[in-house]
């Protein structure tokens, strides 16, 4: 009889293990949106140049962000975790989804402002780089109603004009000045449209590019003509600017220059 048992109980317990294996496995649920898989290590290599570059010619600082859409994959973009511009390295490179959710975040933490590159990846499918900054000298043009013109060539991409986002306005209540929603996100891209840069009332700018190296360049003469605006005001009230047609022609034929500052201005805040 005890002989029975035991054989009656082992059956069963072969046919249980049986079921439990015949049950499909509980995939682990993902914490994410899927990857766009390996960037060129060259995007991100440039991607940490270009951070460095924007604090050595005193367009970021401790603050602000640079990000480049995703060689593969056009709906994601990569932008380093939230850490001083100066500091970034590869391994601090984070991919995200154009709602700007992180990819594998593995406990670092984005910036607030995030956002901003969503967004205007999502409104322009031209751009594959984005810069925000709080460039010193632009700021005043953002406040007083005087608007940013291109007064040399090299800021020939000012020519299709310089618009002013303003947060109240688009939000309709008190902020605190950031673009840390999805919807003010939007609103930025609606601002900018279809120019090269915008100004952030009481805040910053956010300057667009078809590559690195050109945001990088349109960030840095952002800059130097704001300054250079300041003081030909200060000089006369007659200020003469480029003409729209001008600004075209002097875009064009410094767009094949580029790489020229490019790696001048690399090399000199790598080797910092």
């Amino acid at each position: 009889m005890d002989h029975l048992r035991r054989r009656r109980f082992l059956a069963a317990g072969v046919s249980l293990g049986a079921a439990l294996l015949a049950r499909p496995r509980r995939v682990a649920a993902q914490t994410g949106p899927a990857s766009a898989g390996p960037a060129d290590p060259k995007l991100i290599e440039d991607l940490v140049a270009a951070n460095r570059i924007l604090v050595d010619q005193g367009v970021l600082d401790g603050y602000g962000h640079v990000s480049a859409r995703h060689d593969r994959d056009p709906t994601r973009y990569l932008m380093s975790r939230s850490i001083a511009p100066e500091l970034v390295t590869a391994a601090d490179i984070m991919e995200y989804d154009l709602d700007s959710d992180p990819v594998d975040a593995r406990g670092r933490g984005s910036y607030l402002e995030r956002f901003i590159h969503g967004e205007l990846y999502k409104a322009r499918p031209d751009v594959k780089a984005v810069v925000h900054s709080h460039s010193p000298s632009v700021i005043p043009f953002g406040v007083t109603g005087v608007p940013l013109r291109p007064l040399y060539h090299m800021s020939a991409f000012l020519g299709a004009g310089v618009p002013v986002f303003d947060i109240r306005t688009a939000s309709g209540e008190m902020t605190d000045m950031l673009v840390r929603t999805p919807a003010l996100g939007r609103a930025l891209a609606q601002t900018l449209g279809a120019r090269a840069v915008a100004l952030m009332r009481g805040h910053g700018n956010v300057v667009v590019g078809a590559s690195l190296p050109q945001v990088v360049f349109r960030g840095v003469y952002t800059e130097v003509n704001a300054r250079l605006q300041a003081q030909a005001m200060a000089l006369s009230a007659n200020v003469t600017y480029l003409d729209p047609e001008e600004a075209r022609k002097a875009e064009d034929s410094i767009a094949p220059t580029l790489p020229r500052p490019w790696e001048l201005w690399k090399r000199k805040a790598l080797a910092k």
